[in-house]
């Protein structure tokens, strides 16, 4: 039912918009503040990366310097590990954390992590459903509302969302491993790894709001489509 020319259910893409919004600003906010704290042993994210992925036992992963901020990520295509601009060469507490979790990707994908696996195998699953499922649903919708082209682009759609969910424990992991190494090997005294800590959680809140953001636009589209026509 609509109200006028309003779409109730647009609500929840705007509950989306505020999760992420809202998650985005709170780890930069985290990110700053914990970016001004000097680590005690003065070590760079790529000196840490490299201490990290050398105790592991990974001679094999390169580390590279990438631009921008918090734009860090490990390929295993290539098996390099990108530091962006605010980490590479920063000694801060928040720097430190951040190429730790990096880290803890690559030595997931050493170890075999099983959940990486599975998000790394979808990948290109989930890049061709990403972009074919809005036109497929809008032609659906074109064409008389026809049924199976919605229900097509409704499914690759929600391959997007399996995407998101099995990120979180990769994500999760990676976080947990990082802090683990900091706190074992010193890296980080006591007080420098809460700080650590935080901001890897601010971090993760994006992807937890990221794929609650994307189960509400696959909740929208249950609710416009799912009754399968439209008069």
């Amino acid at each position: 039912m609509y109200f006028g020319y309003f779409d109730p259910t647009y609500i929840l893409v705007i509950i989306g918009m505020v999760l992420c919004l809202g998650a985005s600003a709170h780890v930069n906010s985290t990110y700053k503040k914990y970016a001004k704290v000097r680590s005690h042993q003065g070590v760079t994210g790529a000196q840490a990366a490299q201490q990290i992925l050398h105790g592991a036992g990974l001679y094999d992963v390169q580390i590279r310097h990438v631009s921008g901020d918090l734009t860090d990520n490990y390929n295993p295509g290539n098996k390099t590990l990108n530091l962006s601009d605010a980490t590479y060469a920063s000694t801060s507490v928040a720097a430190i954390g951040v190429a730790a979790h990096e880290c803890g990707h690559a030595i997931q994908d050493s170890q075999d992590y099983a959940p990486l696996r599975i998000r790394n195998s979808i990948v290109p699953v989930v890049n061709i459903g990403s972009v074919a499922c809005w036109p497929i649903i809008i032609i659906g919708v074109l064409l008389s509302y026809n049924h199976y082209l919605i229900t097509l682009g409704i499914i690759l759609f929600s391959l997007t969302v399996l995407f998101q969910l099995v990120t979180l424990p990769v994500e999760f992991d990676a976080s947990n491993r990082a802090i683990s190494i900091l706190g074992n090997t010193g890296m980080l005294y006591e007080d420098e790894l809460s700080g650590a800590k935080n901001v890897l959680k601010a971090a993760a809140l994006t992807y937890v709001a990221s794929a609650a953001s994307t189960i509400l636009q696959l909740l929208r589209l249950v609710l416009l489509f799912g009754g399968g026509s439209r008069d």
